[in-house]
């Protein structure tokens, strides 16, 4: 599914996935403290990637994403248990 749009997990956002891919609390942009919006981990890559400027442009890519914002290259894919 990478190329069509990053997609929403449940997971809260760490700076690498080995300290905790689902933590209790939520997170929050250190660079931006001023900004107390939690931060959720969207994955995969989106059409508006290309290889000249976006690396992330695989399954596995991993990034932080304020819970917030909605943008036409962020979704979510729906799953049957």
């Amino acid at each position: 599914m990478a190329g069509n749009v990053w997609e929403w997990t449940v997971d809260w956002y760490t700076d690498s996935p080995a300290e905790g891919a689902c933590c209790a609390e939520d997170s929050y942009d250190p660079a931006q403290p001023q900004f107390r919006i939690p931060r959720k981990v969207i994955k995969g890559g989106s059409f508006l990637c290309a290889d000249s400027y976006c690396l992330r442009y695989r399954p596995a890519a991993r990034r932080p994403q304020q819970v917030d914002t909605g943008m036409s290259h962020i979704g979510f894919r729906c799953v049957k248990r």
